[in-house]
């Protein structure tokens, strides 16, 4: 009878202790083979810097670089109310504050975005950038790495602009935005 209860105990742990709330991941993974949705990985690899003669500091902040999610929703107008479904289901994941911090808020209603982060305000996993505009789509960019610092960003861009970036990686984004 001990073990019973025990099993049942343990049993009951994994089934409740399991996050069932969305994740950006999750949602990510969900969109990836559904009509209108783009979804692409692009690797730290991209940024070419072998030639580049980077500062200390914007080394340092390189190595905190991983990779890009993108996803691109473009809105169909035969389905007006999906663009409003996906738009929901974006803000309401990024609403839970025990996963996810807004840094800023930018346009008002459905168009414009934000920025929000998981992790310490000096020690950042992921960096979330969201936009939409009403009847274009929307836009989500997860920037991943370790230990960032969202004032770092600008030393990114500027790694960025000094390095030779690696198109070949970059085809499914040329793809996309081709008209």
């Amino acid at each position: 009878m001990k073990t019973v209860i025990t099993v049942a105990f343990v049993l009951s742990v994994i089934l409740f202790g399991c996050q069932s709330e969305p994740t950006m991941q999750n949602y990510f993974v969900g969109k990836q083979q559904q009509p209108g949705f783009s979804v692409f990985d692009v690797p730290s690899s991209i940024i070419n810097t072998d030639k580049a003669s980077l500062t200390p500091e914007q080394k340092r902040v390189l190595k905190t670089f991983k990779k890009l999610n993108v996803l691109f929703y473009k809105a169909d107008p035969k389905q007006p109310k999906q663009l409003e479904r996906e738009f929901q289901t974006v803000r309401t994941i990024l609403k839970d504050t025990t996963a996810y911090a807004e840094l800023m808020h930018f346009g008002s209603g459905k168009e414009g975005g934000s920025i929000s982060i998981v992790g310490e305000e000096d020690k950042v996993d992921e960096i979330v950038l969201f936009g939409s505009k009403t009847g274009g789509g929307l836009t989500v960019i997860r920037i991943l790495g370790d230990d960032m610092n969202p004032a770092d960003a600008m030393t990114f861009l500027s790694v960025l602009q000094n390095s030779e970036l690696n198109m070949q990686q970059l085809q499914p984004l040329q793809q996309l935005l081709k008209p």
